[in-house]
């Protein structure tokens, strides 16, 4: 290895001087975006703080600076929908309706509205699971009670945080966090709930992602797919011809 490094820089090796050269001109790009990025988050805050003076959006679990910012931006003022199922709505973590003369059900959700809002939405849900404790239960009974994945409990877990979002907005309170018996709890206590009570085995989890109905509805998608290849497959070689007098035979 000593000899094939000696013949890998036998030519004179790295010119320190012009790596210098390049390494400062990106450290010069990095600091120019650092001082973007500050100049637009200083921007935000004080549009934020005109769109929402109480700071309702902001103090609910799970919401920083960007992810409250990207909910409210997305969703606009509360007030403009009919009800909170029209907030839901909005944000497409409600349903899908397979209905036919036949059969009706729910196929996954809609989808609709805005994709920044709903992926705020998810990882806003994924940070409140861990601070109040009646989403960490609703999380915890979808995932070890009924069986669901990860994603499907994070959805469900993203419509009820945005409808409480929502309710508090239209009322004019602040978020609340609360117990699985209603009573008033701070964030430490919150979240050391959420770890004592409904905690999940990482056991668990892995075997809960291991066959969703997507999943197993793309691995048959893929067997059929090399079932069909391999029928068309040409043959490596021809096969062999009879000879001319076992033809005139």
């Amino acid at each position: 290895m000593a000899t094939e490094t000696l013949e890998l820089w036998s030519c004179g090796g790295i010119d320190f001087s012009e790596l210098a050269h390049d390494i400062a001109s990106e450290v010069r790009v990095l600091r120019q975006l650092d001082d973007e990025i500050a100049a637009a988050d200083k921007r935000i805050a004080v549009l934020y703080d005109e769109a929402d003076p109480k700071g309702i959006v902001a103090l609910a679990p799970g919401l920083g600076a960007v992810l409250s910012a990207t909910i409210l931006g997305n969703a606009g003022d509360f007030n403009r929908f009919a009800n909170l199922a029209g907030v839901r709505s909005f944000t497409g973590f409600v349903p899908k309706i397979d209905q036919s003369g036949l059969v009706a059900g729910h196929k996954g959700i809609t989808k609709a509205g805005d994709a920044g809002l709903r992926q705020a939405l998810y990882l806003a849900a994924d940070h409140a699971r861990h601070i109040d404790p009646t989403l960490a239960q609703r999380y915890f009974r979808l995932v070890i009670v009924e069986g669901k994945h990860h994603n499907l409990a994070l959805c469900s877990v993203s419509a009820v945080l945005i409808t409480r979002i929502a309710a508090c907005w239209r009322k004019g309170e602040l978020y609340e966090l609360r117990d699985e018996d209603g009573e008033a709890v701070t964030e430490a206590e919150g979240k050391a709930a959420c770890t004592d009570r409904f905690k999940i085995d990482p056991k668990v989890r892995a075997a809960r992602g291991r066959n969703t109905p997507a999943k197993t509805l793309k691995n048959r998608a893929a067997d059929r797919g090399k079932k069909e290849s391999a029928r068309k497959v040409a043959p490596a070689f021809d096969p062999p011809r009879k000879e001319a007098s076992e033809n005139v035979a």
